[in-house]
């Protein structure tokens, strides 16, 4: 008799981790071994680190940039260490099927897994493959696309389009709850502002240079990214969290509007959950330009409004804020005509026939 064993992959970003929480509490519930393979330190352990009965290991992993570096000498190393730290790992738990997100950690995951014999599902958030995906395709067994236009960059006989998976949790948030974090009952609309897991520089000062001009029409919620948070503003309607967790939940639940990254998870939730947002995609100059495609099919579905970066003043910024506010309900009529797919009963039935091969 074997016990049913599951293992997951992802990190370096919050948006390679959270599909994964949406998908851990289904596979608990029905009595599977969990393991999760993420760093030594990033914000995977974090998230999945304290999650119960799930068994978290870390290891080595190199960068893979795509510039030059003398860093890019040692991370053939840390890869082939976290490949041989992956493979003792799965001799140990002996698990059936892999499912990775993608972020550098998976790499080493995926390629012990095809060393290993373990089937392996990764799931491409974005409107095009990201480079650690790209490296791990030609080692899955199958390839899930939250869009329908990314099957056309993956190999045909893997790919499968499933759409958004999406935490049930969030359709849980408290209204009374939100109430409490922030202290906001006055019944002005409430603006919730998300750079990210690693914060945003420009966003934050968007915000602060424009406070006073923001809090007298609206409440904001501040979500400053790691390490930039900064008591140096302080103002009645504003309150900072550096990163949230357990209560995003009831903060989206209070939110009228959300200004936002264009990472794929985050706005596909937005939408699930009919909330107006303004994206400010990451711009080439810093990224690949993911978020700038996710977020021009967004504008174009009519779901949400787009400010590219380079386009910020304080001016701009308060204009789009305001403007997003009164076409609110444009937008949510939109949203409306979107319907939350059965993507997450799909990959829970892909990943249970891939199990059921152990042995």
């Amino acid at each position: 008799m074997f016990m049913k064993s599951i293992l997951f992959t992802g990190g370096g970003t919050a948006g390679h981790v959270i599909v994964n929480t949406a998908l851990i509490p289904s596979f608990r519930e029905k009595g599977y071994e969990i393991n999760y393979i993420g760093s030594y330190e990033g914000i995977e352990r974090e998230l999945i680190g304290h999650m119960e009965g799930v068994d978290y290991h870390g290891i080595s992993t190199g960068k893979l940039r795509r510039y030059m570096s003398k860093e890019n000498v040692k991370d053939p190393f840390k890869v082939a260490k976290g490949i041989f730290q992956s493979l003792i790992i799965m001799k140990k738990k002996k698990p059936g099927v892999i499912f990775s997100k993608g972020g550098f950690v998976s790499v080493p995951v995926v390629i012990a897994a095809k060393l290993a014999r373990v089937p392996v599902i990764i799931h491409e958030s974005d409107f095009t493959p990201g480079l650690a995906n790209k490296l791990s395709f030609p080692f899955a067994d199958r390839i899930l696309t939250t869009f329908p236009e990314t099957t056309e960059h993956v190999p045909e006989k893997k790919a499968e389009y499933i759409g958004a998976v999406i935490r049930d949790e969030l359709f849980e948030g408290d209204e009374k709850k939100g109430e409490e974090m922030t202290g906001f009952t006055d019944g002005k609309p409430v603006l919730l502002v998300m750079g990210g897991s690693s914060g945003s520089e420009n966003i934050n000062q968007a915000i602060r240079n424009n406070l006073q001009s923001l809090t007298q029409r609206y409440n904001i919620v501040h979500l400053t990214g790691k390490g930039h948070k900064s008591d140096s503003y302080s103002h009645e309607g504003y309150i900072q969290f550096e990163y949230v967790t357990d209560g995003l939940k009831d903060l989206l639940k209070l939110s009228d509007l959300i200004v936002s990254r264009a990472g794929s998870n985050a706005i596909f939730e937005f939408v699930a959950l009919k909330k107006p947002m303004l994206l400010i995609p990451l711009s080439k100059q810093v990224s690949r330009g993911d978020q700038l495609l996710n977020a021009e099919s967004f504008e174009r579905q009519g779901f949400a409004h787009r400010l590219e970066e380079e386009q910020i003043t304080d001016e701009t910024f308060l204009q789009a804020v305001d403007r997003l506010h009164q076409e609110e309900e444009t937008l949510k009529d939109s949203m409306n005509r979107y319907q939350v797919q059965k993507s997450k009963d799909r990959v829970i039935e892909l990943l249970q026939q891939y199990e059921k091969r152990k042995g």
